[in-house]
């Protein structure tokens, strides 16, 4: 349950940043606002890591294989395709649309099994309720 719970948190929290680094990119510029967010995030990040873990910073080189290290350029593509996004579309179709997308490329890298996740086999119900999903967005979208 507990889980379910940091999952909707974690969504709230997206949509609210999304339209937070939308305004603040008004005001200075795409990279400008990402930059900050990403500055923010690493400020917060080692105020917490301070209080709460105290191990080694360095272990994460410790990491195989070395390409997991790019969640965080990752994540500054995230910030700009977020913003752009909710600029374009508004909150409401931009976080769907997200949703959408992670929701397959999740569910894909468990079907191939990729970067390490233990592969899973083709469920029916779960291809019918990204169907159903994708049908959601479309009448949502619908005018």
């Amino acid at each position: 349950m507990f889980g379910w719970i940091i999952a909707l948190i974690s969504g709230a929290l997206m949509s609210v940043q999304g339209v937070f680094n939308t305004q603040v990119t008004k005001a200075s510029g795409i990279w400008a606002a990402s930059a900050f967010v990403q500055l923010s995030a690493l400020c917060v990040c080692l105020a917490a890591w301070a209080a709460a873990e105290r191990g080694s910073l360095l272990a994460v080189f410790q990491v195989q294989p070395k390409y997991m290290l790019l969640g965080g350029a990752i994540g500054a593509f995230i910030t700009y395709t977020v913003i752009r996004s909710m600029d374009m579309l508004g909150p409401a179709r931009s976080v769907m649309l997200i949703v959408i997308s992670q929701l397959i490329v999740a569910y894909l890298i468990e079907l191939l099994g990729l970067f390490g996740v233990e592969k899973q086999p083709l469920v029916m119900r779960k291809a019918v309720g990204m169907a159903v999903a994708i049908a959601g967005v479309v009448l949502f979208k619908w005018e």
